[in-house]
C-alpha cells in the first residue's frame, strides 16, 4: 500500500489572498503545513496539488525550491486534481489534506490512516470528519485510489467536484465508511478553530507558532497546543467569532448527511440577515 498525502493549495482565497504563502516561524505557511504532514509515520509521499493558473506559479516555484512534488490541475475541480496527483505519484491510497490546516495533528493523520489500513478490503472511505469531533483544522480523509476514480467518473454536481469527496461520504448505502473520533472524548469541532480562512485565523495560528515552534520540535503536538490555550485563553479568543464556520453552510439544501448543527454562518452574513 503506497499512501500519498495530497495537500491542495492555491493563492486565490477571497477572504485571505495568498494565505498559503504567509510566513509562519520564518517560512511560508504551505511549507510549515507540509512539515507537519511529512512527520506522520504512515505517509509515504506528499504532493502539492495546485492549479494551472498563472497566479499559482509562486506555489509551483516554492514546491520546486523545497524539493516537493507538485501537480497543477483544474482551478475548481479538486476531484480531478486529486486523481491526477494520485496517478502521477502512483498512490494506492490517497490522504486528502487541505493546505488551510497548518496546525494539523500528525497523530490525527496516522490514526485515520491506521483505521483505514486496519480494515483491509472493508473500507472505501475513512475520515475524522463524519461526524467531526477534532478541533477544526485537523481534517484527514483517506480514500483508496480506485474509489476516488469512481467518484471522478460519476460525480456530476459542482460541489461534489469542488470538495473532492462528498460523492463518496454522501452515499453510505453504496460506500463503506469509517470515522475516527477524537480519543479525548471531547467534541471541539465547532468551538476551536485551527484552520485559516480569515485574517483573525492567521493571527491565531501565527501566535501558536510563535509560542511552540522550534527547530528541534517543528511538529509540536495537539496536546502542546491545548496546554498553550489553557495557559493563554486570550489566544483562543482571537478567531472565536469564526468557530464553526465552514463550507457546509452554502450547501445545506443539497447535502443529505450534514445537519445545520454542523456549521455556522459567517458573522458578516448574520449582520446582513439582521439588517433585512
Amino acid at each position: 500500500m503506497r499512501t500519498v498525502a495530497v495537500v491542495q493549495a492555491r493563492t486565490g482565497s477571497t477572504r485571505l489572498p495568498g494565505k498559503t504563502l504567509l510566513p509562519l516561524a520564518g517560512r511560508p505557511l504551505l511549507l510549515r503545513m507540509v512539515e507537519r504532514v511529512t512527520a506522520a509515520a504512515r505517509v509515504d509521499d506528499v504532493v502539492v496539488a495546485t492549479t494551472t493558473g498563472g497566479e499559482d506559479q509562486p506555489i509551483r516555484d516554492l514546491a520546486r525550491d523545497a524539493g516537493l512534488a507538485c501537480v497543477s490541475g483544474h482551478p475548481t475541480d479538486l476531484l480531478d486534481r486529486h486523481l491526477m496527483a494520485a496517478r502521477e505519484r502512483r498512490a494506492d491510497v490517497v490522504v486528502k489534506i487541505p493546505s488551510d490546516c497548518p496546525l494539523i495533528s500528525t497523530a490525527a493523520i496516522d490514526r485515520v490512516i491506521d483505521a483505514y489500513l486496519g480494515a483491509p478490503g472493508d473500507c472505501d472511505y475513512c475520515s475524522n470528519l463524519h461526524p467531526a469531533t477534532w478541533p477544526d483544522g485537523n481534517d484527514v480523509e483517506v480514500v483508496p485510489a480506485p474509489v476516488l476514480a469512481i467518484a471522478h467518473a460519476e460525480a456530476a454536481r459542482e460541489f461534489e467536484r469542488e470538495h473532492t469527496t462528498p460523492f463518496i461520504w454522501e452515499r453510505p448505502e453504496r460506500f463503506r465508511l469509517r470515522n475516527v473520533a477524537w480519543e479525548s472524548g471531547l467534541d471541539w469541532s465547532m468551538s476551536h478553530r485551527f484552520t485559516i480562512d480569515y485574517p483573525e485565523d492567521y493571527a491565531f495560528i501565527a501566535a501558536v507558532y510563535d509560542h511552540l515552534w522550534t527547530a528541534n520540535r517543528p511538529a509540536f503536538t495537539l496536546e502542546d497546543i491545548i496546554a498553550l490555550l489553557d495557559a493563554r485563553p486570550d489566544l483562543l479568543a482571537i478567531n472565536r467569532p469564526y468557530a464553526g464556520v465552514n463550507w457546509y453552510r452554502r450547501h445545506l439544501d443539497e447535502l443529505r448527511t450534514v445537519g445545520r448543527h454542523e456549521t455556522r454562518e459567517e458573522p458578516e452574513d448574520l449582520k446582513r440577515s439582521a439588517g433585512r
